[in-house]
């Protein structure tokens, strides 16, 4: 019976590809590609145009967005329907968690066939010769598929194992009620799902731009080592960065649409 590998993200796609093609094992690896920590989710089941809209807006972008997430919905819809054994790669991350529960709300009906790898903050200390120097740990412990080397999956693929039907029902629930709070952000807190807004990102981009001009890349990406309880990324950082530029609250040298390239101040 074939078995399909469930991830989020490119990178982490590629590391279990490479992991998988070590272990002599051909089995095929899906790509999530959609940040669910953010932005709004009510309706992501049925209709893909809020989403699209939030990520263009995010992304200052004219990608077909609309296109892209209704393969991502399609997917989901071949995995619901296959009879394969899925195997969900998942860390300690709110994005890598929603991807778990968003996958155990499609499988919910086929309960046998869901199962899961779970990768921590003390896996990252598997001893590789493969080992990136970048994938070091967060001061916060969260973790995401993308941040492990494929020798460090190679060492967890014997560890993947099914999810009860119990667990499953709680998972598919949970994710309906993240769907139903449809908050701004979500926050993995004591491996629970809590609602939360963009205040605190905002105030810590203010508190780290200060009175003196400094470059947007630099703020942002401090930003995105600070702990929020979900994994900020540089284009949720420089987003926030255009809208508190956009509120004058934060000054801009430079233009917003190459905030990446701009300097900021308070």
């Amino acid at each position: 019976m074939n078995t399909i590998h469930v991830t989020n993200g490119d990178c982490a796609a590629q590391s279990l590809t490479e992991a998988l093609q070590r272990a002599e094992r051909d089995e095929r690896v899906i790509a999530l590609r959609d940040d669910l920590a953010v932005g709004p989710l009510r309706d992501i089941d049925e209709s893909v145009l809020a989403r699209a809209t939030f990520w263009r807006q995010v992304l200052n972008s004219a990608i077909d967005f609309e296109d892209e997430l209704e393969e991502q919905q399609a997917l989901f819809n071949r995995l619901a329907r296959g009879d394969g054994q899925i195997v969900v790669w998942h860390g300690q991350s709110a994005a890598d968690q929603l991807t778990l529960r968003r996958v155990a709300f499609h499988l919910r009906n086929a309960p046998q066939r869901l199962n899961e790898a779970k990768l921590t903050h003390d896996d990252l200390a598997i001893a590789t010769d493969d080992s990136d120097p970048q994938r070091v740990g967060r001061t916060d412990r969260a973790t995401a598929v993308g941040m492990f080397s494929p020798k460090q999956l190679l060492a967890k693929l014997p560890t993947a194992a099914p999810i009860s039907v119990l667990r499953i029902s709680r998972l598919a629930l949970e994710w309906q009620e993240a769907k139903y709070a449809n908050a701004e952000t979500r926050r993995l807190r004591d491996n629970m799902l809590i609602s939360g807004t963009w205040i605190d990102v905002d105030e810590a981009l203010l508190d780290l731009a200060g009175p003196e001009w400094k470059p947007a890349a630099r703020i942002a990406g401090a930003a995105m080592a600070q702990r929020f309880d979900f994994m900020l990324s540089d284009s949720i950082a420089f987003w926030r960065c255009r809208e508190l530029v956009t509120a004058g609250r934060l000054k801009i040298r430079g233009t917003p649409s190459e905030i990446g390239q701009a300097e900021l101040r308070r």
